[in-house]
């Protein structure tokens, strides 16, 4: 048979030993070649947090809230969260590296504190009488007060550089910590219960203003930007090791964390909230 007619058969039509040797040659030509380099993923980018992607992330995050509501003031808050966001990227590349000047000075002082100490000892003039029991526990104590004063300016020395570090890292984190706060405030008063007419309201009163999905929408944002918070603190201890500025930023994720949790207990009690027994939201601004 031609092979124009081998071909033109039908695949039942054709004997089992032959499909068996075309099935494997099928299944090669669709693998992969060998010689094809498949693309390699970047480990250090889910390794550790990039300042960047932080910073895009707060800028997506205020357009969103900018749409949603415009002319807020969560949008506003949200502006700045962006500015301490830049800030932050600029100071962690700052805090990764070393401060060349404040190195120089300090080794610079240890090493004339140290040439001091020697060339007081070789070159003392020391009594040619015989020293007494007395004088020697005199001069012990002395050298020993010396020494202890001379090891106090080195350690000094030595850990100023970090010393300055931890100050404007332990700044920025109160700046952050403040930031937290100002968000729960915005959400403090958008609780789901006043979405239930329950009873006349007062003067003073809180304007309920959004609709049940513009309050989820709303205490989402505010619970998007807690955890970024959170995250910007993180940025100050990936390249700085510092027992203090760590338990600083161990202290404001807890707090962003217990605000977050309270958002999410507002949005699921929302989510159970009957939509024929919410009022009307009033008109205002959000």
């Amino acid at each position: 048979m031609s092979e124009e007619a081998e071909e033109g058969r039908p695949e039942e039509e054709r004997p089992e030993a032959e499909r068996l040797e075309a099935e494997p040659l099928a299944a090669e030509s669709t693998s992969v070649p060998s010689e094809v380099e498949m693309p390699k993923v970047d480990d250090m980018t889910y390794r550790q947090l990039d300042a960047a992607r932080i910073v895009i992330t707060l800028v997506q995050l205020r357009r969103r809230i900018g749409e949603r509501f415009p002319n807020s003031s969560l949008c506003r808050v949200c502006e700045e969260l962006v500015k301490h966001g830049q800030t932050a990227s600029e100071r962690t590349r700052q805090f990764s590296r070393p401060f060349y000047l404040f190195r120089g000075i300090s080794w610079l002082f240890v090493t004339l504190l140290m040439v001091g100490a020697v060339a007081v000892f070789f070159f003392v003039r020391w009594p040619d009488e015989h020293l007494s029991v007395l004088d020697l526990v005199q001069i012990g104590e002395a050298a020993i007060n010396d020494v202890v004063l001379i090891g106090a300016a080195i350690f000094f020395l030595v850990r100023l550089e970090t010393r300055i570090k931890r100050k404007h890292a332990l700044r920025a984190l109160h700046e952050l910590r403040s930031a937290a706060h100002i968000i729960d405030m915005h959400q403090l008063t958008k609780d789901p219960e006043r979405l239930l007419n329950r009873g006349p309201r007062t003067e003073n009163s809180p304007r309920q203003s959004m609709t049940a999905f513009e309050l989820s929408r709303y205490l989402d944002y505010c619970s998007e930007m807690l955890s970024l918070t959170g995250k910007l603190a993180a940025l100050y201890v990936q390249s700085f090791d510092d027992e203090v500025v760590l338990a600083s930023v161990n202290e404001l994720e807890s707090l962003c964390t217990g605000l977050g949790r309270k958002i999410w207990q507002k949005i699921m009690i929302l989510q159970t909230l009957d939509p024929d027994l919410l009022q009307t939201p009033d008109t205002g601004t959000n």
